[in-house]
């Protein structure tokens, strides 16, 4: 993609606003925090200390809103202490320009790496150094600045305190996560109607899994129908799959597909059905049609074999999810457990410390964002523009460890900007409100920008910037001292930021390769874990961490497929067309290993199944073969899956005699052939190479 084009897509981006369920509740209680901190502060100290307290009440809010399945008034008190921390320390150098601009160097980087956390802690990270620099410059003296910041601090623990008392949704983070998992495996049910081989995205499902985590106070108290469901839903995944792919399931047409189609019918419209009541926390509804379906005595006279067992295990499976939400199921026998923030502290480091290499994205963003955060201070003070902060304050508010966002969220912010200081100019030349109606309108703007905030970073700018300049006006601070200076300054940093990633990158598009081989490799270990399990079903092969593994490696090359869609670049071998055929392939072939696991005994080893021993013979192979296919693609070569071939050539004789083991194997060498074609298939420059050095194919 051109550089041209580049722009003009992420402009787009940037100013598009989505439609997403608005939560005026929360709105509303964040800004009665807002409110009662300004309305004290205002009341006793003083509007000085009131600007510096509905900072902090706000960046409390903000951080209540960021998707974590961690308790809502941590998070606040959280946002509040460290924006303390870090307004007091930043006025004790802050008439030193050289230590000031050493601390926010410090400081920037240290958020930039905090991204390797996650984006929930890299956004309040950000957060918090841009509201410092608006913060630093309202104290007086050091007694002063240690008690705005402990003002900011008492924010932080007001809009906790509200959540608290005044909770919305409890639970409803891990209501949607449920829900949401649920609905996409509706949606999957409805689509193998059509499509036997259709692909299934797991990420609903590990965000149902990452919201499942509790502490043992927590799992006590969590709703009966937020227990055990998710495990269920997740068994329902293969049978649906195993139930519609004809190569193990019912044949393509005639009277049992017919029957495989309704029963997948009835299955999406029973998983709706939970999925609603989990969601808003009502009693589940299952229209009788659907029960009909499923409990028709014509499915044993229709379907047999590996058709039949698929559709009793799904009807079983749909009894216990219903069972499940309606409370009176049996619940999960443990629960993940979420550890607490100190002991965290050491994975968090071990995380950290990872990414301190060079070719890292999240430490590329840490210097990228440091070291224009000081430029951008630097020169906001040389400019005879005053108020020069807003210049870093932007750049760090927009700057992400990936080009889209950075580049989308810089246009956003200058058109947001620009709107929001136009109507809060129109609104103080109009009505030349005095401190506690300038307090009151700030308030209302940041009600407006926690509702809309969700639907897109232009609509919040907007909101964001018309709060900051009335908010400064209740300082005392008249319109014509920030808005002409805060929009050319805002379009400095906008652009400081730009040319940031221009000239010290971190381009997704070279590293697809290694992404995809990741993925190969997990993928091929998945397969060979229940391979293993065929093999001798006694084995204690954690089949299940190997599943997880390939998800999270797919959804890790998906999220990377994203990203280098918008990236001014090209990759040398994987063109668009080729990493979008590759991942089918290989997505078909995770499919393939999961239809195996489908058909595994129920409860797992101990239950007496036959061992097949040929299966043990093609783990091995499957599982070296894909780690050194893995090699091949970062080498820009072609797998090639020969071993592999012998092995499953054998199972066309009478070596394996399980149907579904043996159609799935062959299956799952079609896929991995597949995914060699569509890197063979490559245009870019010379193409993939085979072994030994000549063109491929």
């Amino acid at each position: 993609m051109s550089w041209l084009r580049a722009l003009k897509d992420t402009a787009r981006s940037g100013l598009k606003i989505e439609r997403q369920r608005l939560e005026p509740l929360i709105a509303v209680r964040g800004a009665a925090g807002l409110a009662l901190v300004v309305g004290v502060a205002l009341a006793l100290f003083g509007p000085a200390v009131a600007v510096s307290s509905a900072f902090g009440a706000f960046q409390a809010a903000i951080a209540t809103f960021q998707r974590s399945w961690r308790p809502r008034p941590v998070l606040a008190l959280l946002s509040g202490a460290t924006l303390a921390v870090s307004t007091f320390l930043g006025y004790l150098t802050g008439t030193h320009t050289g230590l000031f601009v050493a601390l926010l160097t410090l400081w920037t980087f240290l958020g930039g790496l905090a991204w390797a956390l996650g984006p929930t802690v890299g956004i309040m990270a950000s957060s918090n150094v841009a509201i410092m620099l608006v913060t630093v410059t309202l104290p007086t003296s050091v007694a002063a600045a240690a008690g705005h910041a402990a003002m900011i601090a008492v924010g932080g623990v007001v809009q906790a305190a509200l959540i608290v008392l005044f909770p919305v949704r409890r639970w409803g983070a891990q209501r949607d996560a449920l829900a949401d998992a649920l609905a996409a495996e509706a949606d999957y049910a409805r689509r193998l109607r059509d499509d036997p081989t259709a692909a299934f995205d797991p990420a609903p499902l590990m965000h149902a899994r990452s919201a499942a985590a509790v502490t043992p106070r927590e799992a006590r108290r969590r709703p009966a129908e937020l227990h055990g469901a998710r495990g269920v839903a997740e068994r329902i995944r293969p049978v649906l799959a195993s139930l519609a792919d004809p190569a193990v399931g019912a044949p393509a047409e005639g009277p049992a597909r017919d029957r495989v189609r309704e029963l997948l019918h009835a299955a999406g419209t029973v998983l709706d059905a939970a999925a609603r009541a989990v969601r808003h926390g009502e009693a589940v509804q299952v229209p009788p049609a659907a029960v009909a379906a499923l409990r028709t005595p014509d499915t044993g006279a229709i379907l047999s074999g590996p058709p039949r067992r698929a559709a009793v295990r799904l009807t079983a499976l749909l009894d216990d999810v219903v069972e499940t939400v309606r409370g009176t199921g049996a619940v999960e026998p443990d629960h993940r457990t979420r550890q607490g923030l100190l002991r965290l502290l050491p994975a968090a480091l071990r995380a950290v410390r990872a990414e301190l290499r060079p070719d890292s994205p999240v430490l590329r963003h840490a210097v990228r964002s440091s070291t224009v955060a000081a430029t951008g201070y630097l020169l906001g003070s040389v400019l005879p523009l005053g108020h020069g902060y807003w210049a870093p304050l932007t750049a760090v508010m927009v700057m992400r460890p990936d080009f889209s966002q950075t580049y989308s969220r810089s246009v956003a912010r200058f058109c947001g900007t620009l709107v929001g200081v136009g109507v809060a100019t129109a609104v103080v030349r109009a009505a030349d409100p005095g401190t506690y109606l300038s307090a009151a309108v700030a308030v209302l703007c940041a009600f407006g920008m926690f509702l809309v905030m969700r639907t897109g970073y232009a609509a919040a700018s907007v909101f964001i910037s018309a709060y900051v300049v009335f908010l400064l006006g209740t300082g005392g601070e008249e319109w014509d001292q920030t808005v002409p200076e805060r929009v050319l300054l805002t379009l400095i940093g906008g652009l400081l930021a730009m040319l940031a990633y221009a000239v010290y990158p971190a381009w997704e598009t070279p590293r697809l390769h290694h992404r995809l081989a990741d993925w190969l490799v997990a993928n091929g270990r998945y397969a060979a874990a229940v391979l293993d399990r065929y093999a001798d079903p006694e084995d204690t092969a954690d089949v299940r961490q190997a599943l997880l593994a390939a998800r999270d490696t797919r959804i890790a090359w998906r999220e990377a497929l994203t990203k280098a869609r918008d990236e001014p670049v090209r990759a040398r071998t994987l063109t668009r067309d080729t990493a979008e055929a590759a991942g089918e392939a290989l997505a078909q072939a995770g499919r393939v290993a999961m239809l195996i696991e489908a058909h595994l005994p129920e409860h797992g080893p101990g239950q007496g199944a036959d061992p097949v021993p040929a299966a043990a013979a093609l783990a091995e192979v499957l599982r070296h073969a894909t780690q050194e296919a893995a090699e091949a693609v970062r080498e820009y070569r072609v797998p090639d899956w020969g071993p592999v071939h012998e092995v499953v050539d054998r199972w066309g004789t009478k070596e394996v005699s399980d149907a579904v083991l043996r159609g799935s194997a062959v299956q799952l060498l079609t896929m991995l052939d597949d995914l060699s074609d569509a890197l063979a298939r490559a245009t870019d420059g010379e193409g993939p190479r085979t072994r030994d050095g000549s063109a491929a194919r």
